[in-house]
């Protein structure tokens, strides 16, 4: 007893979890567009009562045959015959013409509801001022979930409302034969085979669930097994796989966890569909067979005429197999929904935009974003923590960055200099303390209209796969258009006469994956982002930040790159970030960071002369370019960093 209790709570639990499911996805129809779905589900109607109204037209028509032979195809009973083939030859017709037009219109809803996610995901990713969300691993998780279930073939949200629309065919039929069976024969046998379908359908529904929580189990397993595949077949990892001799060690780990992935779910597959349905299969043959002699003996009573024999047999076979597996919608409507419910959770993760937006203090003054005169920054005891680390990158730090002048912040890797750059871009906030500009907490301002005062090369600056226009036009959105604009920063970064003997000139596609498209090598990549920010400058930024702007180029291109900057930039707020100390020691002030705070700050004379911590870097990193280098040709002095 308490198993049977147990088995009907688990059969009312799946139950009540597919009318929950099939409200959600019908709460999608907003998105498909009320005026479409209304046809779609006309459409559907329609294909769902043509078959019965073909059944019964030529059911019909065959029971009027022998009336028509005798009395002839020119009497009352020959034209009640053609009246009856032409009724089903038209159910006929418009089946073979509703079909393409189901597809179609399913096609078009699929596309509108995905096109509302897609936008969903995006607003959600880009809705947060600052980056701290996008580095939480478990968000992370949930963005990279979202977007892999949104990217399934046929199983996304909206291939799910489409799915629904088509599962209203299905039962208008199944209800329209049953009306058949019960009409010609009765309503009991009716009901039973109305049972037996649904039996059918929960147990395939049911089934489908189940099995969809075992694959979501193994996800993780399937995953490792997913990037293992990829790495063996990708051309990334191709070189080192045959070099470092991989080759066995790869395909014995892959089959590994591929077997430990789909064991469990080869194991619980025979459980959820072999055993239930051997219960499903003997109630319908019970019930089937029932119906099929009672069928017999009221035909052989002659209560049932030879056409109304065929029909209701066609009936009830036809509400038989309507409990069957529906290719069109069933894998759809049970996978579908998991990428509508992975961005629910993802935006639930992230801060909705007005709550990371920290409002200006009525008190703070107004700083003009126009104004000619540079501005001063100023870090004042900053601590600041990155999520789910217990130490501080930066702890107490206090800084100041004069106005007008170029500042450069040196320091070994990990004492927090990028760190310092995402504050002042505020991608993130501190965990205490202030970040000022000209005396205001750029928290108090706007954050548009700080981000518009900076002109940022990031170290790790996007490569956009998009025209060497476009490129530069983002560093100012609003110039997007003005090419006068664009034209003169390139020309001002040294890049315009490379960029006019492209194939395309500005409007060429910086990426070899588009026809006409090319790339460039790291220096003019270099050059590109420089003029981007030279861009921003032009149209009002006022602070120019460089976070190590060098690093992919050698020594003669980074010589060119500093001469050019130092040229464009003077009588500007500048920040200059490098781990090459040839690349600062023309700032005007050089700030060393070690363990989250400022331990050394002067010119270079100033810092070498004093033989601390940045005099050790400067001679350790100095002595690794005075000897010279030998070429085929010769060789050639590299000038010394002294």
């Amino acid at each position: 007893m308490p198993d049977t209790v147990a088995a009907a709570a688990a059969r009312s639990g799946l139950l009540q979890e597919a009318v929950q499911q099939r409200w959600k996805i019908a709460g999608l129809m907003p998105s498909a567009g009320k005026g479409l779905s209304s046809a779609a589900l006309v459409v559907s109607v329609l294909r769902g009562a043509l078959p019965v109204a073909f059944a019964v037209a030529i059911s019909t028509a065959v029971g009027r045959i022998p009336g028509a032979v005798a009395q002839g195809f020119g009497s009352a009973a020959g034209h009640r015959l053609l009246w009856g083939l032409s009724a089903a030859a038209v159910a006929l017709l418009l089946q073979q013409v509703l079909e393409p037009v189901q597809t179609a219109i399913g096609e078009v809803l699929a596309q509108r509801v995905d096109g509302v996610m897609h936008d969903r995901l995006i607003a959600a990713a880009l809705g947060s001022v600052d980056l701290a969300p996008l580095e939480d691993q478990k968000v992370l998780d949930l963005l990279e979930e979202a977007t892999r279930e949104l990217e399934s073939a046929f199983r996304t949200p909206g291939s799910a409302f489409a799915g629904l629309v088509a599962l209203v065919a299905r039962y208008v039929q199944l209800a329209g034969f049953c009306v058949v069976a019960g009409a010609l024969f009765s309503w009991l046998a009716a009901v039973g085979l109305a049972a037996v379908a649904v039996l059918f359908r929960i147990g395939q529904r049911g089934g489908l669930r189940r099995y969809a929580r075992v694959i979501r189990a193994v996800t993780p397993t399937r995953r490792e097994a997913a990037y293992l595949r990829d790495l063996a077949m990708g051309a990334p990892a191709a070189k080192e796989i045959r070099v470092f001799g991989l080759v066995e060690w790869l395909t014995a780990r892959h089959r590994r966890v591929h077997r430990s992935a789909m064991e469990p779910v080869w194991r619980e597959r025979r459980r959820i569909y072999l055993l239930p349905f051997l219960g499903y299969l003997a109630a319908g043959l019970l019930i089937v067979g029932a119906t099929f002699a009672g069928l017999g003996r009221s035909a052989a009573h002659g209560h049932l005429s030879l056409a109304e024999l065929a029909l209701t047999a066609q009936a009830a076979l036809a509400v038989v197999r309507l409990g069957d597996f529906y290719p069109e919608a069933d894998t759809q409507t049970q996978y579908g929904m998991n990428a509508a419910d992975a961005i629910a959770r993802f935006e639930r993760a992230m801060p909705a935009a007005d709550a990371v937006r920290v409002p200006a203090r009525p008190e703070a003054p107004v700083v003009a974003a126009d104004s000619d005169r540079p501005p001063g920054l100023e870090f004042r005891k900053v601590v600041f923590r990155y999520p789910e680390r217990e130490q501080p990158v930066l702890d107490g730090l206090d800084l100041r960055i004069e106005p007008g002048v170029c500042t450069a912040l040196v320091g070994v890797n990990g004492a927090g200099k990028t760190t310092i750059v995402k504050l002042l871009a505020r991608l993130y906030r501190p965990t205490a303390g202030s970040v000022l500009v000209d005396g205001t907490d750029i928290g108090a301002l706007p954050v548009d209209q700080w981000r518009r005062r900076l002109a940022v090369i990031f170290q790790d600056f996007t490569r956009y796969e998009v025209s060497a226009a476009d490129n530069i036009g983002f560093g100012a959105v609003e110039a997007l258009d003005d090419r006068a604009a664009i034209r003169a920063a390139a020309e001002r970064a040294g890049m315009l006469p490379v960029l006019d003997a492209l194939p395309h000139g500005l409007d060429t596609v910086l990426s070899r994956q588009y026809p006409g498209g090319t790339d460039l090598s790291g220096g003019q990549w270099q050059r590109v982002a420089l003029a981007r920010a030279l861009l921003a400058l032009s149209r009002g930024a006022s602070v120019l930040v460089l976070d190590e702007p060098t690093a992919a180029l050698d020594i003669r291109a980074e010589a060119e790159f500093f001469a050019r900057f130092r040229e464009l930039t003077r009588g500007r707020t500048s920040l200059l970030i490098s781990h090459r100390f040839s690349s600062v020691r023309h700032a005007d002030r050089i700030l060393v960071l070690e363990h989250g705070q400022v331990v050394e700050s002067g010119s270079h004379d100033e810092l070498v002369a004093a033989k601390g911590l940045y005099a050790r870097l400067f001679a350790l990193q100095a002595d690794r370019f005075t000897d010279v280098v030998r070429t085929d040709e010769g060789s050639a002095d590299v000038p010394r960093n002294r």
